[in-house]
Order: C-alpha cells, then sequence, then structure tokens
C-alpha cells in the first residue's frame, strides 16, 4: 500500500512544550469492528458527540496510525513509531506499506538522526515499525543515534511467550535489530510512574499488555498524556467497558483505562490518542455515569 499525507504537522503546545503529530495512514472501516467489536454500530451511534470526527453517521469508527515527536528535559523524544515501511505483516492494512512518515518526521523537525530517545508504550506491531528500515537487504535501526525505551515488564512477557509466526516476525524485523544493536533499554515502572528526564514520566497501564505504559509530558503547569493504547478510541470514554479484541488481560485494560480516565476528566490535562483520528486532542469531561471528549484542534 502507498499512502502520502503532506498535509502541514499538527502540533499542540503544553505548556513551553510543542507536541507534534506524525501522521502515518488512516486506517481502514473493517478495523474498528474487528478491534473493537462491542463498539456496535447501535453503540456508536447512540454517542452523537462521536460525530464527525470519531465516526460517520453508520457508526463506523475512524482510527488513524501515528506518533508524537516532543522536545523535553533537553531531548528529542519520539513516542511509538507506527506500522512501518516494506513490513510482511498478516494484517492486510498494515502489510508492505510505502508511507512518506520518514519525511512527515523530518519536516516536523526531528530528522531521523536528530532524535535522542524513542519511547515505546508496548511491543505491538503497529507501534515498532519505523524502529528499524531495510537497508542492503537488512533491518537496521531508523534511529541510529536514539536509546530505544519500554518497559522491563513488557519485554520480559513477550520474552516468555509462545509467539506466533506473525508476531514472531514482528520482533525479528523490529525489534531484535535494535536489541542486538545495543540501543534497547528496559525500565521497571513503579506504581507511581517512572520520570525519564523532567517533564516526561511513564505511566503503567497494564492489560492491553502486561508492560504498557502511557506518556505523561509536563510543562508550566500544564500537562498532557499520550494514551498509548490504554485507549484506543473515545468510544471508550463513553463505554470503558469497551475493550480491545487484542487486549492480554481485558479486565486489567478495563481497570487501567478506567482508573486514567477518573484521573483526566475535570482537569485540564489534554489527552493525545495514539490511534484517535483527528482532532486527535481533546479533555475528558464527565458525562453522565461516563466520559466523553472535548476535541482540542491543532495549531
Amino acid at each position: 500500500m502507498t499512502t502520502s499525507r503532506t498535509a502541514a504537522i499538527p502540533s499542540w503546545t503544553v505548556g513551553g512544550l510543542t507536541v507534534h503529530r506524525i501522521d502515518e495512514v488512516l486506517l481502514p472501516p473493517a478495523t474498528g469492528p474487528w478491534l473493537l467489536p462491542d463498539a456496535t454500530p447501535e453503540v456508536v451511534t447512540g454517542q452523537d458527540w462521536l460525530h464527525p470526527h470519531f465516526a460517520d453517521h453508520e457508526g463506523i469508527l475512524h482510527l488513524d496510525s501515528h506518533s508524537f515527536a516532543v522536545t523535553v528535559g533537553g531531548l528529542r523524544v519520539l513516542v511509538d513509531t507506527g506500522i512501518g515501511n516494506g513490513k510482511e505483516r498478516a494484517n492486510p492494512a498494515w502489510h508492505d506499506l510505502r508511507t512518506d512518515y520518514l519525511e512527515r518526521l523530518t519536516a516536523a523537525g526531528y530528522p531521523p538522526d536528530s532524535v535522542d530517545l524513542v519511547v515505546i508504550t508496548h511491543l505491538h506491531a503497529d507501534h515498532v515499525g519505523w524502529n528499524t528500515r531495510q537497508m542492503d537487504g537488512e533491518w537496521v535501526p531508523t534511529f541510529r543515534n536514539a536509546r530505544y525505551l519500554t518497559s522491563r515488564t513488557e519485554r520480559e512477557f513477550w520474552a516468555g511467550y509462545a509467539m506466533e509466526d506473525a508476531r514472531r516476525q514482528m520482533f525479528e524485523d523490529s525489534v531484535i535489530p535494535v536489541e542486538q544493536a545495543g540501543l534497547l533499554d528496559l525500565v521497571d515502572i513503579p506504581a507511581e510512574g517512572a520520570e525519564i528526564v523532567p517533564g516526561l514520566r511513564l505511566l503503567p497501564t497494564p492489560g492491553h499488555t502486561p508492560g504498557h505504559v502511557a506518556v505523561e509530558l509536563t510543562s508550566q503547569g500544564e500537562r498532557a498524556l499520550i494514551t498509548g493504547d490504554c485507549i484506543h478510541h473515545p468510544v471508550q470514554l463513553a463505554h470503558p467497558g469497551i475493550g480491545a479484541c487484542v487486549d492480554i488481560d481485558p479486565q486489567q485494560s478495563e481497570a487501567s483505562r478506567r482508573g486514567l480516565l477518573d484521573s483526566l476528566a475535570g482537569t485540564d490535562a489534554l489527552v493525545l490518542g495514539t490511534h484517535f483520528a483527528p482532532p486527535t486532542a481533546g479533555r475528558v469531561v464527565r458525562h453522565q455515569d461516563a466520559y466523553r471528549l472535548l476535541p482540542v484542534p491543532a495549531l
């Protein structure tokens, strides 16, 4: 699949920080029913605030693949790396992409060799793909001057997991080359989170995977939260019990999601959804017995 998204780079300010959304690809309409099977058309159309940004009139969810780039604590940081180009994937929507992701990253002011830190919320194929790119027939780290960072719990879980062929392929082309290059750092994430540098903290949000983390950014009294896959889509604000078909521990995933939403509701924190379609960002407010997202457009 060849795609190009050449519009201006969307960004948001958080105190003295500027967070850039690095678009990769819009996900096809079939993604929603597969990923969030309990988000039926009836459930989705019952939340009119999801239209037009996050769903259509027929209840089909809009989902996106993108990363976030920000300079914080003196480091040029990329949060998650999407699906990647030229990767052999079982999911047809992810297979053998040809996107302008690196051009967009460069246009945002983050050429690959300038990135200092890659934060990986969890080790799924659509979050690690641009960890590597192919050169001379080999998969090599895309961000050769960066440290790659993920939860120790996350990496150790998959090390002991009986992987199916598709997942093993993903590790072989997108994780193991980074490890072999000596660029992967594993971090212990306590309950209160782990500060990586001032202004960047990893928060434990297990369930989707055992070591999943969300990413908190703070500056000048302002706060933003990058969800990773703790929340895939805003419909889960209205129905926090809706989980993803690929959640390792659905009950824990729901508990993490509810805890995160409760901590965000009614605050000025900016929520940046890793798979939220544009406008992508918003603030969580309580609504009836759950929540909704008030969109915050990009600059």
